[in-house]
């Protein structure tokens, strides 16, 4: 008996979110996109009950791992990574046998990801509450007639971090089945936008309009542009004006970037006059195998700051401060997160130049070559590569004008063109992500999470005007295989 006889009684009985039998109309699917949402803020404002405010061990991956720190979704989107990087590294090797072509292997594939994903929510909050991630605010709890030790007080917490974890990957499914776009994309839009919103015009210090203030009240001398007192204070050590610029830049990059793509052209072999074209875009893969890459980093951080509060650790692994790797292993793998991490002349950076510049070094190679592989990954393993995409144009009844119609053929053709604009595309991520993080960006926004927001959306407006195109012609929605 193989491992999918025996895993498939349990696999089969994972609770899903049944499938819309039918055609959803485009505004419930926006209602539907809409409720999750609003749920979504809800559930980050929902402290963890007997929890204690403290710092966020996820720090500045909170942007790309969703969430919030204290509250029901301190977990965020974490664990649904994760099991997506097993899942992509074992279907990429071919050691799961699944052909996801063959529903019930589809059946397997899905439950199987749900289990992965329920076991990593749950290493991932063992340690968080355990370990001194999450700390509790007493030491007993009275809840009504029940009085709660310290121990159970860290059982109801994990308790609490574990259900936040399964709302997430329920709220996602619901959006992926009835809504538009995906519940993962969708949570990572709203955790940005609100640190952008917030960084932008919070009146205190740090916020885009306090400078303003502080230029127009004569604090900020502009005419005495490197004095301690002049411009170069908020362009680059306090203030958010060169954030604000990096922020605009990046926006504008991304939304160039989608729109930059080599068109294939295509017929239709018994339907003359039909033509149409594939586009091949510069960031073919998107920009969600950044998730995976961050999500990676951000594994490697939480597991020194786990071993660094449990047991500690040799100098040369890495020297803390606080939670903060000051040097040491752990500090050079750790991604620049600000212009302060890296501006090794200002008083805000105790490292010296070189150990800097080996930091520096070391995320850009991480970011850019981990781009390009999960780029290549994600490409293989959603049938987007030369093979998978040949054979869906072949299967359509179209071919490539002067090709003969051959599915070997046209693999070939996409050949020349998918792998190297993928490792590109992948590479391209990368260094805008680091280049982010190196100037700052309104809200203290990781750059990972910028680059995932402005293409997301970008592609969500694609997808909600082509669900208005269908919903006003019906004849599309039968061409796309959107059902009646």
């Amino acid at each position: 008996m193989g491992w999918k006889e025996a895993a498939e009684p349990v696999l089969t009985r994972m609770p899903t979110v049944r499938r819309p039998e039918g055609h959803v109309p485009f505004k419930r699917k926006l209602a539907w996109t809409a409720g999750i949402l609003v749920l979504y803020f809800f559930l980050t404002n929902i402290d963890l009950l007997g929890a204690a405010s403290g710092q966020d061990i996820y720090g500045q991956f909170r942007s790309v791992i969703a969430g919030a720190q204290g509250s029901l979704l301190q977990v965020g989107i974490g664990p649904i990574v994760t099991a997506s990087i097993v899942m992509q590294l074992l279907g990429g090797a071919n050691l799961l046998g699944l052909d996801t072509d063959d529903p019930r292997d589809q059946v397997l594939y899905q439950g199987l990801q749900k289990v992965l994903v329920v076991a990593m929510t749950a290493l991932t909050a063992l340690p968080m509450v355990f370990a001194g991630g999450i700390l509790p605010a007493q030491q007993s709890l009275q809840l009504g007639g029940f009085a709660f030790s310290a121990t159970e007080i860290k059982l109801l917490m994990f308790a609490q971090v574990f259900a936040g974890g399964i709302l997430v990957l329920y709220m996602d499914e619901v959006v992926s089945k009835w809504g538009i776009g995906s519940g993962i994309g969708l949570f990572i839009i709203a955790g940005v936008s609100q640190r952008l919103v917030a960084g932008f015009i919070q009146p205190q210090a740090g916020g885009f309009f306090f400078d303003w203030y502080r230029i127009i009240t004569g604090e900020i001398a502009v005419g005495s542009v490197f004095s301690s007192d002049g411009l170069s204070t908020i362009l680059l050590n306090q203030g958010q004006l060169l954030a604000l610029f990096t922020t605009i830049l990046i926006f504008a990059i991304v939304v160039y970037a989608e729109s930059v793509r080599v068109e294939i052209p295509l017929s239709h072999s018994r339907v003359k006059g039909a033509r149409g074209r594939f586009p091949v875009k510069l960031i073919y893969a998107s920009v969600l195998p950044m998730i995976l890459v961050r999500a990676l980093q951000a594994n490697i951080q939480f597991i020194g700051q786990i071993v660094q509060t449990q047991v500690g650790m040799p100098s040369v692994l890495g020297v803390y401060s606080g939670s903060t790797p000051v040097s040491g292993f752990f500090y050079y793998v750790s991604p620049i997160y600000s212009p302060q991490d890296w501006m090794w002349w200002t008083a805000q950076v105790d490292q010296a130049w070189w150990m800097v510049m080996i930091r520096v070094s070391v995320d850009l190679s991480f970011m850019v070559i981990g781009g390009a592989i999960f780029a290549v990954f994600w490409v293989e393993t959603t049938d987007m590569g030369p093979d998978a995409t040949a054979q869906q144009i072949q299967n359509s009844g179209m071919q490539i004008p002067g090709f003969r119609q051959n599915v070997g053929v046209i693999e070939k053709v996409m050949e020349r063109y998918i792998p190297q604009v993928t490792v590109i595309g992948g590479a391209l991520v990368g260094l805008l992500a680091v280049w982010a993080n190196m100037l700052g960006t309104i809200g203290g926004v990781d750059g990972t999470g910028l680059l995932l927001a402005v293409s997301i959306t970008y592609k969500l407006y694609e997808e909600i005007a082509e669900e208005q195109m269908m919903e006003m012609h019906p004849m599309m929605r039968q061409m796309f295989g959107g059902g009646e």
